[in-house]
């Protein structure tokens, strides 16, 4: 095995075996393998590709290098993983609702990235909530409330960590198995008995065509199924931010409201539609549509508020952020509505730039060793189709000066189309087993 063997068979167009796609994981984890050879197996990988079995040898093989849990529990583990969007709090409704169903959700979760918001910033958001526990704080969480959303330690799939960071700088990001390895083998060192995937589509999503991002639901399906993870995608809307809201403690703000009865919509619906997949998955419903409505009624009659609450003040939060939600979560300085210049229907969105503007108001990091700006964003954000007026309110900025929310106005403005109503799009578009 060494390191030049492996990138001359992929150069070749050859997928190396198990054995070593293995070596070459662990030579990433303990600095075996260089950057030089790490950036010419990523390049490889991307233009030659891998074969299905290749794929899932890397998968297994990255999530080995680190701990991969093992659970005894009275109830099926179950996860959930979405590639991005605007908006998309899924994650602090479903894990609460599941374990409220009688599942267990340890949700390995990661921070923003580019123009999309990231959980671990979101819950953060929450004055004194820490995501970074140890091994043994998340299992005491998994048998008290059954769920916790929570960052990767460094003894997490680290070959990853090592070979996304290489990707990054050689313009390899893109690889569809390279993201497949990426994505699922952070995902299963959790062992989760099911899991299911959120592939967005639309322009607040990384893919923008249903080819793409079939492309990329079927490949993570197939891989997490063959390693032993039942595992089903939905390829779910994202032309428009599902919540009303973009911005860490104004899309708290949204899941408290959904929890606490006060809003339904779409963040509503999704989330059931995901918890109800995983339900049948695991053998806890018949059918997806009575798994949503096991979801939905957790939601809805308190159960998965409480499961919350008591992960917040399980991770340093307040204990009372369930009834006093309103006055522990940090506000903007500033706020200013935008107003509509003509008269017509919200005939389209650029979520990319809507969540880029989010960034550029401090809700999101330029560099890595940005500070987040918990408070600010947009919130009350009109949908698509919506008949306006002129002068009529299409969101409000929240921002800490008045010169980074006239500037923020300005994007949304320019992201915002007004024009005929366009046709109505599902928000579930494709189902991949």
């Amino acid at each position: 095995m060494d390191a030049r063997a492996i990138n001359a068979c992929l150069r070749r167009g050859e997928t190396p075996g198990e054995d070593a796609l293995r070596w070459f994981a662990d030579g990433l984890a303990s600095g075996a393998v260089s950057d030089a050879q790490a950036g010419a197996f990523a390049m490889a990988v991307c233009l030659q590709g891998l074969s299905v079995e290749g794929r899932r040898a890397l998968t297994l093989a990255m999530r080995d290098t680190g701990d991969v849990l093992v659970w005894d529990l009275d109830g099926p583990v179950l996860d959930k993983h979405s590639t991005g969007g605007v908006g998309d709090c899924v994650s602090l409704l479903l894990a609460p609702a599941l374990a409220a169903c009688g599942a267990y959700v340890p949700m390995i979760s990661g921070r923003g990235l580019g123009h999309t918001g990231g959980t671990l910033d979101k819950l953060e958001a929450i004055p004194g909530v820490s995501t970074s526990v140890s091994e043994d704080h998340l299992r005491r969480m998994m048998q008290d409330m059954g769920c916790a959303i929570v960052g990767a330690t460094a003894q997490i799939a680290p070959a990853d960590k090592r070979l996304y960071a290489i990707r990054d700088v050689t313009a390899t990001v893109e690889s569809l198995d390279l993201i497949t390895a990426s994505i699922l083998s952070k995902k299963l060192a959790a062992s989760p008995d099911a899991l299911v995937l959120d592939v967005k589509i639309g322009s607040g999503a990384f893919m923008k065509t249903a080819d793409d991002a079939r492309a990329l639901a079927q490949s993570l399906c197939d891989t997490a199924n063959a390693a032993g993870c039942k595992t089903s995608a939905l390829i779910t809307d994202m032309n428009q931010p599902l919540a009303p809201a973009l911005g860490n403690a104004l899309e708290v703000a949204e899941v408290m409201r959904v929890l606490t009865g006060a809003a339904a919509g779409p963040l509503a619906e999704i989330t059931a539609v995901l918890g109800g997949e995983l339900l049948v998955l695991a053998g806890l419903a018949a059918d997806a549509e009575a798994g949503a409505a096991r979801i939905s009624a957790s939601l809805s009659d308190g159960r998965a508020v409480e499961r919350f609450a008591r992960m917040i003040a399980a991770m340093g939060g307040p204990a009372d952020f369930a009834v006093r939600w309103r006055d522990h979560l940090p506000v903007a300085d500033v706020v200013r509505e935008v107003k509509a210049p003509v008269a017509g229907h919200v005939s389209a969105m650029n979520g990319e730039a809507l969540g880029l503007a989010v960034v550029a108001l401090g809700g999101g990091r330029m560099v890595e060793s940005d500070r987040i700006h918990p408070g600010v964003g947009i919130s009350d954000i009109v949908r698509l189709g919506q008949s306006i007026g002129a002068g009529d309110t299409l969101a409000r900025i929240h921002a800490a000066s008045n010169d980074a929310a006239e500037m923020a106005e300005a994007a949304f403005l320019a992201a915002i189309a007004i024009g005929d109503a366009p046709g109505s799009l599902p928000l579930v578009h494709e189902r991949i087993s």
